[in-house]
């Protein structure tokens, strides 16, 4: 049965973006924000952008692009000079009318920056679809805000509903009728919710019905339509889970489904393909050559299941057919057909795998590499998302990794690596004091880099960023990284789950400082970022946060405990690490105050250098401690910011203690509902506050008792860590998609 749905046409601007807040009980899950309250707090947003009096500041941006970034989408025009489109994870749309020698952004400023597909109708160029919010469906994997279109190539758009959707797998445009359109809804990545699966448009959006709907858990990940009939498409669901502390990737409503009437009713195709609580992701496409032949790759817990499955009857029936191999993973699962060979096939994942006789045999995609920028990677990046074929030319490939974007001429024998996109996915940003100053920080899986304030990047020009280190794949995912504030040749850097390394910029050697459970000792919990810091009055001197805090005097050398657990013994066990430290403040104005936040939401202090701590949580939600931070005017002032992301749970939490955390008082009355990352105190002046959001950047000048916003020149964006650099009135800015920013604030200081 189809389900109407009514979403009035309305344009994007007026899109909104408000959280509801639930306290709640360890025992009971949190309510997702609805999307009337998102609407709301996104009209607050664009409110206070266009009432700000620092709305005509401009940012500057400092790039990187060498890295690329998260690329989850290609789609191009109908015909051979039309406009490529690439949409990234978290870094908005992009287009080019150069093939890709130069990008436009035209997504900067709608409700999301977060890209699941796009595609441009076959009938009508002009008429481009997109579907928001991210299809990896990883811990850092943002919800969008539905469906878009635009009817101009991209000025402008109309928000277009199933706002509820969170993350969309694949829209389908109909090829001759762009009002005509299927949008595979994957739904919510941490709550239950009903508006998952595919839904059908047959009014260019003004409504829609749900046309194939499973349960709760189930959302449609993929969907193909076949290019002699266009009545008949293939769509896959995935039956999941995410929490904090695991994720579940299986289940029963897992499976391959099958209309011929355009999405009136479904059959679900089970003849030869697996079935039951095993089955996972799954993705699916059809030989351009030959519609009755398909393909699909299925994610299983068992892994003489998990494979490529081939259809040659139009789905009625199907056979596991890879001899090697061919790991699909929660992560990917995306295959396509060659558009001249149906026994051509190809699937990108961790690596890239290319089959030539029908998915028997499979060998990895490498080729030459070059570049249109200096880059230090010989091999094709890891982890790719997105994979375009010419439908007219079956040796132009384009490929989309969490590097950027490859392009191929000759069916992958080579590749240019189009690494001129700024959408990299800082998780923090440090600062030296040279002259001009470094920028220091973390990326998603395109490591550590470092470059200085002054650098603007342009077209054709090489990128003045450096990294820290940089391996054959790309480097993996950093965070915190730091200078030696007494040594200019050493940074201090890690990787996931509280990798800490040393390394001697000038003899190019690391030492791994990481510290480590000894023989009997119980294990240490790391978070996946896991924080650590040099002491501001002893710059030999770390801490280190795990389940408990360390502390090292000889640069991580050696290490000693200076707490117990912080966090609340952990119940909730999963296949992540759970009840961990996530955010340690050193006091600048005593060396032995110390604070630190945890996933579980303990907020803890110690006066005495950690041999006694004392918990601070009353009156705060029991949410995830996104950052504490020590007042560096008044050594009693303590802020702490918490986000309920993890809960699909996205209100504004951020508060300040004046008595060491007795006694707390939120700031965030006056704030969008939107999840808060940072919170900084302006080095000069203490009443000047600055905070992140998943949103923006926002300044109070009164110590938070009102706010302004300072994102109307820039792009709509999660903004993961910022500072104020305490000699120079800049204050910098770490995004995870679209790198770094810097914005001169002397006239918010005058």
């Amino acid at each position: 049965m189809l389900h109407p749905i009514r979403s009035p046409r309305c344009r994007s601007a007026a899109f909104s973006c408000a959280l509801a807040i639930v306290l709640l009980t360890p025992a009971i899950r949190a309510q997702a924000t609805t999307a009337k309250e998102r609407r709301t707090a996104w009209a607050d947003h664009v409110r206070m952008e266009a009432s700000s009096p620092f709305k005509d500041l401009e940012w500057r941006p400092l790039g990187p692009v060498k890295q690329g970034g998260r690329i989850e989408c290609i789609a191009r025009g109908p015909d051979k000079s039309g406009a490529l489109w690439v949409g990234a994870g978290s870094g908005n749309l992009w287009k080019s009318s150069s093939n890709g020698l130069t990008w436009n952004p035209v997504f900067d400023h709608e409700s999301t920056f977060s890209i699941g597909d796009v595609q441009v109708a076959r009938s009508d160029p002009s008429v481009v679809w997109v579907g928001t919010g991210e299809v990896l469906m990883a811990r850092s994997s943002y919800a969008g805000t539905g469906v878009f279109k635009s009817t101009d190539g991209g000025q402008s758009w109309s928000h277009m509903g199933l706002d509820e959707t969170h993350h969309i797998g694949r829209v389908i445009i109909h090829p001759k009728n762009p009002d005509l359109v299927w949008v595979a809804a994957i739904g919510h990545l941490y709550t239950k919710n009903a508006e998952r699966g595919v839904f059908r448009t047959r009014d260019g959006g003004r409504t829609w019905q749900r046309s194939l709907f499973v349960d709760d858990r189930t959302g449609a990940i993929d969907l193909v339509i076949d290019p002699r009939d266009s009545n008949t498409l293939y769509a896959t669901t995935w039956q999941h889970e995410r929490r904090p502390w695991g994720h579940r990737a299986y289940g029963s409503g897992s499976g391959v489904w099958k209309t011929t009437d355009g999405g009136g009713t479904w059959k679900r195709l089970t003849n030869g393909l697996p079935t039951g609580e095993g089955v996972g992701r799954i993705g699916i496409d059809i030989a351009p050559t030959n519609s009755n032949v398909l393909y699909a790759v299925i994610d299983h817990r068992s892994k003489e299941v998990e494979g490529v499955f081939r259809s040659d009857d139009a789905g009625a029936s199907w056979r596991r057919v890879n001899k090697d191999r061919v790991p699909a993973g929660y992560d990917f699962c995306i295959v396509r057909v060659a558009p001249d060979n149906p026994d051509e096939v190809w699937v990108p994942g961790q690596k890239t795998w290319r089959s030539t006789n029908g998915g028997v045999e499979w060998t990895q995609v490498k080729g030459t590499l070059l570049h249109l920028l200096e880059h230090d990677s010989s091999v094709l990046h890891l982890d790719a998302h997105a994979l375009w074929f010419d439908p007219q030319n079956g040796d132009h490939v384009i490929l989309g990794n969490d590097g950027g974007l490859h392009v191929s001429w000759d069916r992958g024998d080579t590749w240019l690596h189009l690494n001129n996109l700024p959408i990299g996915e800082f998780y923090a940003v440090s600062y030296d004091l040279e002259k001009p100053f470094n920028v220091y920080g973390g990326t998603q899986d395109n490591a550590a880099l470092f470059g200085p304030v002054n650098h603007t990047p342009k077209a054709g020009e090489p990128d003045r960023w450096s990294h820290v280190y940089l391996d054959r794949w790309g480097g993996g995912d950093s965070y915190f990284t730091y200078r030696d504030p007494t040594d200019k040749g050493t940074i201090y850097y890690e990787h996931q789950f509280g990798v800490l390394r040393r390394k001697n910029m000038r003899t190019g050697k690391t030492k791994s400082i990481q510290p480590r459970a000894k023989r009997g000792q119980v294990a240490y919990r790391y978070n996946w970022m896991t924080p650590f810091c040099i002491s501001p009055q002893a710059p030999a001197t770390l801490y280190y946060g795990a389940h408990r805090l360390l502390k090292s005097v000889d640069r991580g050398d050696s290490w000693t405990f200076v707490s117990p657990d912080l966090t609340t013994q952990p119940s909730r066990k999963g296949n992540v690490p759970f009840g961990t430290i996530t955010s340690v403040a050193l006091s600048t104005l005593n060396e032995k105050l110390i604070y630190v936040g945890t996933d579980d939401g303990n907020v803890q202090v110690t006066n005495d250098g950690g041999a006694t701590w004392t918990l601070i949580d009353g009156g705060l939600p029991e949410r995830w401690v996104s950052r504490v931070l020590a007042s560096r005017h008044v050594e009693s002032r303590v802020y702490a910011a918490m986000t309920g992301y993890r809960d699909d749970d996205f209100r504004a939490y951020v508060w300040r203690s004046d008595d060491y955390g007795k006694t707390w008082k939120t700031l965030a009355a006056r704030l969008p509902a939107e999840s808060v990352n940072v919170i900084f105190e302006d080095p000069v002046n203490a009443d000047h506050l600055y905070v992140g959001t998943d949103l923006g950047v926002y300044v109070s000048t009164d110590r938070g008792h009102t706010w302004h916003s300072l994102s109307a020149t820039l792009p709509t964006t999660p903004v993961h860590d910022l500072f104020v650099h305490p000699r120079d009135p800049i204050l910098v800015i770490g995004t995870h998609g679209r790198s770094v920013w810097a914005l001169d604030i002397t006239k918010v200081r005058n």
